[in-house]
């Protein structure tokens, strides 16, 4: 998709395919043929410039058709750079300025509450954007107002636009943070769908207290000109590059 448009953000999208295949196709109480089905549970992708992984699941699972996926960031199309709400079946939450995903997930945990209503809430944020300081604002509420029915995760690959998040605002050690901060914590390979089962399964368990679950992934995953390279957060793929990530992709669903 990105190297169809020539734009976008491949590294940090390929870092959080799998806990977005988790969600929609084993967690989620979704219908795609009714997209605003009250009682469904709600995603946001906080880090909205992983908006390519997002759409791809969408048309996986029905939302949209995967002919379209072509279109992004083209003139005309619906699929923007960032995730419009107002547009794309299936997305809750225009994204895109970071750091403001959970503070929307809290509000939509909080509504669902007061209408008396089971869904739940899910929200993916990205690393480099836990440094902004609305995020531990919203990480202060939640706890306050005792959601369990809020379960976030932060796609832990390490790397931002401009370098390691080690090099450009240490955020370890989170595990510890967020506990401070009265979360059920836990944290993961984000590439193990065995352990990304057991952890939503024990958070759904966690009572009186919204969870975050640290998933530890690789920028780029799966893409050998991409994998653990900062450049490639918003690296569109040569056409070689690209030959190269489908056929090792391909040969990765064959082992599987």
């Amino acid at each position: 998709m990105t190297a169809e448009a020539g734009s976008g953000h491949p590294g940090g999208s390929l870092s959080v395919v799998d806990i977005l295949t988790a969600l929609y196709f084993q967690v989620m109480m979704v219908r795609p043929e009714d997209p605003r089905w009250p009682d469904r549970d709600r995603f946001i992708l906080s880090k909205g410039h992983a908006a390519p992984a997002l759409y791809a699941t969408l048309a996986e699972r029905g939302y949209l058709p995967v002919d379209e996926l072509k279109t992004l960031r083209k003139l005309g199309s619906r699929l923007q750079g960032h995730p419009d709400m107002g547009k794309v079946p299936g997305v809750e939450a225009s994204t895109g300025s970071l750091g403001q995903g959970l503070s929307m997930a809290v509000g939509m945990a909080l509504a669902g509450r007061l209408d008396g209503r089971g869904f739940r809430v899910f929200a993916l944020l990205g690393d480099g954007e836990i440094q902004e300081g609305q995020v531990w604002e919203a990480a202060m509420t939640a706890p306050m107002f005792k959601l369990d029915n809020l379960i976030a995760f932060t796609d832990f690959n390490k790397m931002q636009i401009d370098g390691k998040t080690a090099d450009i605002m240490n955020i370890e050690k989170l595990e510890a943070k967020w506990s401070a901060f009265g979360w059920h914590t836990q944290r993961i390979n984000g590439h193990d769908f065995a352990e990304l089962d057991k952890a939503v399964a024990a958070a759904r368990e966690a009572s009186g207290t919204p969870s975050m679950i640290i998933l530890d992934t690789i920028k780029g995953k799966g893409c050998p000109a991409a994998e653990n390279k900062v450049s490639s957060h918003n690296m569109p793929l040569s056409a070689d590059d690209l030959d190269e990530a489908l056929s090792a992709l391909t040969a990765a669903e064959g082992d599987a």
